[in-house]
């Protein structure tokens, strides 16, 4: 950790750790919602809107266990001394930016460079 003070490292921790706690406790209920659904259904149109209830449900839990992996990484570059500094140049990260985002790993220059790149190709 570079420029930031160890008040900050602390704060952005906390709010790491607390996104970890959330995005855990909110799989565990969807899970538990999931196994209690009754998939008897009879109707095809109830049928058919149960089940892209569930493909929805689902796609967003893939993104949220994403997001898991990303804060957990973050923890662990606070860990090892390089939070805060962008993967893709030798840049720091803003506290600020860090503060909306604190999974971030690269500066604001690299993600809109990253950004520009995904438009060009299409993505």
């Amino acid at each position: 950790m570079v420029h930031l003070t160890t008040e900050q490292v602390a704060y952005l921790k906390e709010l790491l750790l607390k996104q970890e706690n959330e995005l855990i406790s909110t799989a565990e209920e969807t899970l538990e919602e999931m196994e209690s659904k009754d998939e008897n259904i009879p109707d095809p149109t109830d049928r058919a809107s149960f089940e892209t209830d569930i493909g929805v449900e689902l796609k967003i839990r893939d993104r949220e266990r994403k997001l898991i992996k990303k804060v957990r990484s973050a923890l662990k570059r606070i860990e090892d001394g390089t939070y805060g500094l962008c993967d893709k140049c030798p840049e720091e990260i803003s506290f600020k930016r860090l503060e909306a985002r604190p999974v971030t790993s690269l500066c604001i220059k690299c993600k809109e460079r990253e950004e520009r790149e995904e438009r060009l190709r299409g993505e």
